[in-house]
């Protein structure tokens, strides 16, 4: 059973992540999507959104795909059905992305465990926002 890292490993990710893809990121500013990644953009994280058809959201270019990406990622922040990881992971596989946020309700153990096991640090079903309010002082 998928176990997420203990909250001094989450705090210690917080702290050594500075770029966060946001996958799924809405340009609604009524979406928790969005809401997230203002916050956490707020807290000084440079976000960077994976939605296709969007050009742009919170002021910053958006990718249709992790592999357009044409800088390193800190981390990846899933805001997408549990349904739709397989291929995410697929991708922070090939690209080497060795962080990976599944928000609230995104939750699918094998993917999550297949992601882990290639090396990936995830963390399932918790709020990057509310766990930095919650880890950094």
């Amino acid at each position: 059973m998928f176990t997420n890292p203990p909250p001094d490993q989450i705090r210690r990710l917080l702290q050594e992540v500075k770029t966060i893809a946001v996958v799924g990121l809405s340009p609604r500013p009524d979406r928790p999507s969005h809401r997230v990644a203002k916050g956490m953009q707020g807290f000084g994280y440079r976000i960077v959104p994976v939605r296709p058809a969007v050009a742009e959201v919170l002021g910053e270019k958006a990718y249709p795909h992790l592999s357009d990406i044409p800088h390193p990622i800190d981390l990846v922040d899933v805001f997408r059905a549990a349904d739709q990881i397989d291929p995410i992971v697929d991708e922070c596989i090939a690209l080497g992305i060795k962080r990976l946020w599944l928000q609230d309700g995104v939750i699918n153990e094998k993917t999550a465990e297949r992601a882990r096991a290639a090396g990936i640090v995830v963390v399932m079903d918790r709020c990057v926002w509310r766990d930095y309010l919650d880890f950094i002082p």
